[in-house]
């Protein structure tokens, strides 16, 4: 037996592999982009939404019907419609029908569609769904050759090209999805204020942005929320296409007995899970990211309700939402790429201006189609009128033809010059219909149909006419999407917010007491609370080691450590090690060679003001802010001559107005505090003139105050010289001997 074989390598084709690789790619790419990921501007549906609603209005499930089981909606339309995975087409539908997700559901489901927290519906045997008005709205017109139908994968069915129903839904509900090389991500809107905006297109279809945006005032989240950004932000996306808003979540003050007060959230960002969200905040918590909040309770039923506690009431409500606003999904941003197919299925992206006016133009086309529709229906009624009003006036010549002749359709179109559509009409009549046949109501009825058809005419013929008629029923759309309605109602404020401020460092540390301890071999330690600096167990060093600074400070404060080479250093306090044992080498945790003495560890007051001063006695006047060093190298202050080092770094109180300097060779000299120079780097100008030695000391001090130095001793008395005069002079002078009784190590103290 001999049979044709053809070899399959003979069908092989020799190309270059780039070619045919770029080739192939593209065709999968345009698949993915007007087959799958892209909306349509015109019905803002993609096919996979568009079958799963065709399928459900085949399956009778309006508004007013029962619900169907979800797997039997899921089987029609893999089996008829869409030949992919029954797990995607069932998402989809889930989405169809989450509240939080869709601002105007499509399917009203019944069962388990999950919820705002993240959990997952239940499977497809278990719901039950059907179409809501909103996909009923958007279907209208489908069985009156509004749009075209094509014939589905398999040939044996047909569904139709796009949805010509009067609802803007591609902005009202917004649209996600990710094809080859490009994206989109459109947020939902109001529908009442895009129809508005749609009337004014009809009446001026040139309006420009700004006339759109006095309508459409932003996005409109199923979930409420705030949208914080300012309206020059808003108008650039909406005339771009391409941008984004930051919402946040709705909250307000609650007070509580005895002055205390929680924040409530109500409302929280649109995509955002609150299961996670609550996690986020739980983990800020845990990790004392944010000390000024205490607690975190989630009380939500039907409503959301997320209790945010704070650490005591003296804690600002706006600071801690702030810190919140940064750490958390309390604030996010949504981001707006108009990129859609337009009537040629070409994707390109629009601005809102663009993709309502293509919306607008759809509608005109819907309503060509559905006049010449309903025309064609009544050019069709009429005929047959005509008919049954030949039968009416010759009914028993009718009779007689039926009950005599063995063709007697042909007969009838001999003798009464009828079409065969009327004959067979005629033929087709029920003997009771006989009864109704009367010339009034048919000649009335014929009437009623030549005057909607002269209607219907006159509207093809006149773009004003079909504009009038297009805003009527844009009006009508409207109002059952109004404000006033409980669906559309706006739910999203559109409220300009200043950006969140940076959050005090007072909330991100917890502030406790604390001494610091800095040994002169460089040990540092920080012990709990303030304690008393001379006790024998807070001041406890290793052998050959002592006390070089302590103080008092708190957990939130910044320590300035200055070192000899003019270089400052910044430590957080929090961050120094406990005070059990010896503490820690602070040169381990900045970059200051050993050789390098340290001169000062003192707190950094944003606002105080330091006297740094070097050996040979030049010095100026700096601010603690401008000193503070970002990293572990620190930050150049003052650059001592050649053979000089920084002797000493002193706070200044504000209210200080004179300076007092001493020397190595025992001289003092008091001038106004004026005269020293303010700079952030550099070496200063002479405080006091030296025939030998330098610097011994300096300090300020108010003037009518009297200068104070410690005696010594247990007693810690002090002795203050209140007439400075014989020592007031101009700066840079020599000086004279101190008053009696001064420290002899030539120190204020």
């Amino acid at each position: 037996m001999v049979t044709d074989f053809k070899d399959p390598f003979d069908s092989i084709v020799d190309a270059p592999f780039d070619s045919a690789l770029s080739e192939r790619y593209l065709v999968y790419a345009l698949s993915t982009i007007t087959a799958r990921s892209l909306p349509d501007v015109r019905d803002g549906m993609k096919p996979v939404h568009r079958r799963l609603l065709w399928a459900m209005r085949l399956l009778k499930l309006d508004p007013s019907q029962g619900y169907k089981k979800c797997a039997r909606v899921v089987g029609d339309v893999i089996g008829k419609y869409h030949p992919h995975g029954d797990q995607s087409v069932y998402d989809a539908m889930v989405r169809l029908a989450q509240t939080f997700s869709l601002r105007y559901p499509l399917v009203d489901g019944q069962g388990n569609f999950g919820n705002i927290d993240g959990d997952n519906a239940a499977a497809y045997r278990y719901t039950e769904a059907r179409l809501t008005q909103v996909a009923v709205d958007l279907m209208d017109g489908l069985d009156e050759d509004a749009a075209n139908l094509r014939p589905t994968y398999n040939g044996e069915d047909e569904e139709p090209e796009l949805f010509p129903g009067m609802f803007p839904n591609l902005l009202a509900n917004g649209a996600s999805g990710i094809a080859v090389g490009m994206a989109t991500s459109i947020p939902p809107h109001n529908a009442a204020e895009l129809i508005e905006a749609a009337i004014l297109l009809v009446d001026q279809p040139d309006a420009d942005n700004d006339a759109i945006l006095a309508h459409v005032t932003g996005p409109d989240f199923p979930t409420g929320g705030l949208v914080v950004d300012p309206p020059a932000v808003i108008r650039e996306s909406y005339a771009t296409g391409r941008g984004g808003f930051r919402v946040r979540a709705r909250w307000e003050i609650e007070r509580e007995k005895g002055g205390m007060w929680t924040l409530i959230v109500s409302e929280i960002p649109y995509g955002v899970q609150k299961g996670k969200l609550i996690e986020q905040i739980a983990d800020l918590i845990n990790a004392k990211r944010l000390p000024i909040l205490a607690d975190v309770r989630d009380e939500s039923d039907a409503e959301i309700r997320i209790v945010l506690e704070p650490r005591s009431r003296t804690v600002d409500p706006q600071v801690l939402m702030d810190g919140l606003f940064r750490l958390t999904d309390l604030e996010t941003r949504v981001s707006l790429n108009l990129n859609v197919l337009d009537k040629d299925r070409t994707p390109r992206v629009m601005s809102l201006r663009e993709a309502l006016a293509a919306w607008v133009e759809h509608q005109f086309v819907v309503l060509t189609r559905r006049t010449q529709h309903r025309l064609e229906k009544i050019a069709d009624r009429i005929e047959l009128l005509d008919g049954y009003l030949i039968a009416y006036l010759n009914l028993d010549r009718v009779i007689e033809i039926i009950r005599t002749e063995d063709e007697p359709k042909k007969v009838m179109i001999a003798e009464f010059n009828l079409t065969d559509r009327q004959a067979e009409a005629i033929l087709n009549m029920r003997l009771r219909s006989l009864r109704r046949l009367e010339e009034f109501e048919i000649k009335t009825e014929r009437d009623k149909l030549d005057k909607e058809q002269a209607t219907l005419t006159a509207l093809l013929a006149d773009p004003k006419l079909q504009k009038k008629r297009m805003k009527a029923d844009l009006r009508k759309i409207r109002d059952r999407y109004g404000a006033e309605t409980l669906l559309g109602k706006r739910r999203t404020t559109i409220e300009e917010a200043a950006p969140t401020r940076d959050i005090p460092l007072e909330a991100m540390i917890e502030r406790e007491p604390i001494t610091v301890i800095l040994s002169q071999r460089g040990w540092i330690r920080a012990m709990r609370g303030h304690n008393d600096l001379a006790s024998p167990e807070a001041l406890k060093f290793k052998e050959g080691d002592g006390p070089a600074f302590a103080f008092h400070a708190q957990t939130t404060d910044k320590l300035l450590l200055a070192a000899e080479n003019g270089r400052f250093f910044t430590l957080a306090a929090d961050k120094l090690p406990g005070g059990r044992g010896f503490g820690e080498p602070v040169r381990a945790m900045i970059d200051l060679d050993g050789s390098v003495g340290i001169v000062a560890l003192l707190p950094a007051a944003r606002q105080a003001k330091l006297m740094v001063a070097a050996t040979d006695g030049r010095a100026f006047i700096a601010t603690a802010a401008d000193v503070i060093a970002e990293t572990r190298k620190g930050k150049t202050v003052m650059t001592p001559r050649i053979g000089e080092k920084v002797k000493l770094v002193r706070p200044v109180d504000p209210a200080d107005d004179y300076v007092a300097a001493i020397g190595d060779n025992r001289k003092l000299l008091v001038f106004p505090i004026n005269e020293l120079v303010e700079m952030n780097r550099g070496q200063g100008v002479q405080l006091q003139r030296y025939r030998d030695g330098g610097l011994a000391d300096a300090i300020t001090f108010v003037f009518a105050n009297g200068l104070s130095w410690a005696m010594g001793g247990e007693t810690k008395r002090t002795r203050t010289e209140a007439d400075l005069g014989p020592w007031r002079t101009a700066r840079g002078a020599a000086g004279r001997m101190p008053p009696t009784g001064f420290p002899r190590d030539n120190r204020f103290g």
